[in-house]
């Protein structure tokens, strides 16, 4: 008997989000092609990781660039030389940022910086956020797209008036572009148009494009080598690190040309699910690859009608569901790959079933 979403999710026919499951199999395809002769990096320098390292700093339009094992690392050492540059210990960001709610307060703990939050909890930040700040901060950090608000964005032109009046004001910008290759096909921008923006850019190689680890930190010459004084502190110059290197550089170019097809994807998914009875996307129309899928009753009412729908229809919607009160929970839907397999009419009964159980279950 299958009991939990996970387990019905393994064992469904087609899964809706994601590229596939993480296993051993990613690393294996990823150096299928690869001389077994080439040569490792070694802490940090070597053929592999420069020509790398090289090739992300033109891709996103910044002078230099350095891989980090990490984007949890990278970004809290940006943090830091912005700081030290301007001698403030003080930084901004959004109350749901990944450095605020997922580091154990790392950048606290670590640095001593302190923190000012920005906007509230279901918003993205604005300019008027940003103008209206009662204190002074040496670095903004931005993250596109918002994640714990559903992948929310800013407009284009926001951003653009975001990072003017920093630039006059003293104030450095940062990206946390874990997921920036996702927001392009919103934006209609290539990635060195948006980083532009910004003095410092973080990108991941595991989030969208299905990497095992990683992360790229890029920005002037002068700030790349001040960050890999400070990788070497935090450990993070291993001897080797190719096995990341070689699996992002794979997946970046198999997959990086791929998000205006998962963009589509998103939309496409989030219709049907605001077609079913008590469902609703956020946002309603998604602006990247990614959306939030929430209901508006709680999480021991809601799993047991999705257990039932990948059951019967072998379609697997989501492997979890996370209570946000009593009555009221949610997931994420990330689009990848998988989608592209669901046969249109899979998908299409799935929803019917979704649809039908929701009104049963809620029409009085």
């Amino acid at each position: 008997m299958i009991n939990t979403l996970q387990e019905a999710f393994n064992r469904s026919t087609y899964q809706l989000t994601g590229h596939g499951k993480r296993n051993v199999q990613v690393l294996k395809n990823a150096f299928e092609k690869i001389d077994g002769q080439l040569d490792s990096d070694i802490y940090g320098t070597g053929k592999v990781i420069e020509d790398f390292q090289d090739k992300m700093a033109a891709f996103l339009g910044k002078e230099k660039a350095v891989f980090f094992p990490s984007g949890t690392m990278a970004q809290q050492i940006a943090m830091r030389i912005w700081c030290d540059e301007k001698e403030l210990q003080k930084v901004a960001y959004h109350p749901l940022c990944h450095l605020e709610i997922h580091e154990e307060d790392g950048l606290k703990e670590l640095h001593n910086i302190k923190t000012v939050l920005l906007a509230d909890e279901t918003r993205v930040i604005e300019l008027e956020d940003v103008v209206s700040m009662e204190e002074d901060v040496a670095c903004l950090l931005l993250e596109l797209p918002q994640r714990e608000i559903g992948g929310q964005l800013p407009r284009y032109e926001t951003l653009e008036d975001i990072s003017a009046y920093c630039r006059k004001n003293g104030i450095k910008l940062h990206l946390d572009g874990a997921r920036l290759l996702e927001v392009l096909p919103f934006y209609e921008k290539t990635a060195s148009e948006v980083c532009e923006l910004f003095d410092s850019v973080y990108l991941s190689f595991y989030k969208g494009i299905g990497g095992i680890a990683g992360a790229i930190l890029a920005g002037e010459e002068t700030f790349i080598s001040e960050s890999k004084v400070w990788k070497r502190r935090y450990g993070g110059d291993l001897i080797s690190l190719y096995p990341y290197i070689i699996s992002a550089e794979h997946y970046f170019d198999q997959k990086s040309h791929k998000m205006p097809d998962y963009y589509g994807s998103a939309k496409e998914l989030a219709v049907y699910y605001n077609s079913c009875h008590h469902v609703t996307t956020l946002p309603e129309i998604p602006v990247s690859n990614m959306f939030h899928v929430h209901f508006p009753h709680s999480k021991e009412e809601i799993e047991p009608i999705l257990l039932e729908v990948i059951r019967e229809t072998g379609v697997g919607i989501i492997n979890y569901l996370k209570a946000t009160g009593e009555s009221s929970c949610y997931f994420e839907v990330s689009i990848g790959d998988r989608y592209q397999e669901v046969s249109k009419a899979a998908v299409k009964n799935a929803f019917l079933q979704l649809d039908e159980l929701m009104k049963n279950k809620f029409s009085f």
